[in-house]
């Protein structure tokens, strides 16, 4: 792959003005700022990241999170794209100097198809489907539709979100730059694909819109004509998923002192294992100096440090394996290839995660409550989506949102709008459906 042809600012579904256009330079910005207006990522202030909505201490949601790793990752871009730009100066004053701008507006959107309740929200979708009420609609359906629902997957759903025409929406969906899209494309290959691992890139309905980016953008194909979609990751993908792995891992610990879940001492031990003896002193002196007594603000700027190290790894990484990752053929993540401390500090991280964060009693709360939430909107909609003219069907397809095809004579595509207005919604408004559905409330008169 070329890095010159890899950096396209052609707009999906505005191909015929591309021509036109001369103000190269902000076209990526403008990615940026049509995701930070828009509802979809609006959304994501009130869907669960890790914890429960929060009380009176505030933790991470979706939204807090897409912005910080957005911050990350334009700083991981920019550094890239400097070191590479000092390597081939023939790629000076070319759109490659935008990269930093494209990660960031990547990584707000990375979590756009996330539906609420987290990773329950997600399974609840799947199970619906393999395990649960759904199984009766298999022979009703594709084995391409059937595999995508199955293993329904949130950065499938962001390519959907971005790039679908929803009813009465334009042409190219959010109309994004080709490069920016193919960066959230974390799993390029269709649900057929997905193996135990369960993740995938893009739905079928979406499957030639995927081709069409990656062939412009001189993408590398895996797979053989008549076989299942497969291609090679962008290579600003790895700098995306770079910043969420830095971010999701290293503030939940944050957030986690914060609620007590972890003592100072824990914390401190994790954030100050990725650095060497020398360094850790010179940080708790910088503490010292700097008149922190308060347990938090000491949390934050060890914090910081760790951040500020890891994206110096992964760039560093990047540059190491640049070769690998533009042939196709780099294994794993950059955070696999960081130095031997940094990576056995980030694995006790997610090991501590693991144990005393992901299975505590509020996320292990929330997360049953939202999958029965989930499930039950789930089994009654697609209900009525499979029998619309039921008088309790027509009564709930009327909730949902007009920019969704409902009334579609195709199955697949009544089944497909229910998951996208259920995808779609917030933790809050998916609890008040529900209980509007199971008449455990009624609107105030």
């Amino acid at each position: 792959m070329e890095w010159k042809q890899l950096i396209s600012n052609k707009r999906f579904g505005q191909e015929h003005k591309h021509a036109e256009r001369h103000d190269d330079r902000s076209e990526f910005k403008r990615d940026y700022d049509r995701l930070i207006f828009s509802s979809a990522f609006r959304r994501l202030q009130n869907k669960t990241q890790v914890f429960p909505l929060p009380g009176s201490i505030f933790v991470h949601n979706r939204l807090t999170h897409s912005l910080e790793v957005a911050s990350v990752g334009m700083s991981i871009g920019n550094d890239i794209s400097r070191r590479v730009i000092q390597k081939r100066s023939e790629l000076k004053e070319t759109l490659i100097e935008e990269i930093g701008t494209i990660v960031s507006a990547a990584c707000l959107a990375h979590d756009l198809g996330n539906p609420p309740f987290g990773h329950s929200g997600e399974k609840a979708i799947q199970t619906f489907f393999s395990e649960g009420p759904g199984q009766k609609i298999k022979s009703m359906v594709s084995s391409e539709f059937w595999d995508d629902i199955t293993h329904f997957e949130g950065n499938a759903n962001a390519f959907r979100i971005l790039t679908h025409r929803f009813k009465g929406r334009r042409q190219g969906g959010f109309v994004m730059t080709y490069s920016m899209l193919a960066s959230i494309v974390k799993y390029p290959f269709a649900s057929s694909l997905a193996g135990n691992h369960g993740k995938f890139g893009f739905f079928a309905s979406e499957a030639e819109s995927y081709k069409k980016i990656a062939d412009e953008l001189g993408i590398f194909c895996k797979s053989a004509p008549g076989e299942p979609l497969k291609y090679a990751r962008h290579p600003l993908v790895y700098m995306v998923e770079a910043a969420d792995d830095i971010c999701y891992e290293i503030m939940d610990i944050e957030d986690s002192h914060k609620l007590k879940i972890l003592s100072f001492a824990e914390t401190e031990h994790l954030l100050l294992s990725f650095f060497d003896e020398d360094i850790q002193q010179k940080i708790s002196q910088r503490i010292i100096d700097e008149e922190l007594t308060d347990e938090n603000e000491k949390v934050v700027y060890m914090r910081a440090s760790v951040i500020g190290k890891l994206e110096n790894e992964c760039v560093a990484a990047f540059l190491a394996h640049e070769e690998e990752i533009l042939a196709g053929t780099f294994e794993g993540s950059l955070i696999d290839h960081i130095s031997e401390r940094q990576k056995k500090a980030y694995k006790e991280c997610e090991k501590i995660s693991y144990s005393k964060i992901y299975q505590s009693k509020p996320v292990l709360d929330i997360e049953l409550s939202g999958y029965k939430i989930m499930a039950t909107l789930m089994e009654v909609f697609v209900e009525a989506a499979v029998n619309p003219l039921r008088f309790n069907s027509k009564q709930l397809l009327r909730r949902v949102s007009s920019q969704y095809d409902i009334e579609n004579e195709n199955l697949e595509e009544r089944i497909m709008a229910v998951i996208d207005y259920i995808s779609g919604m917030t933790d809050i408004y998916a609890l008040d459906i529900y209980q509007k559905i199971n008449g455990i409330s009624l609107p105030i008169v």
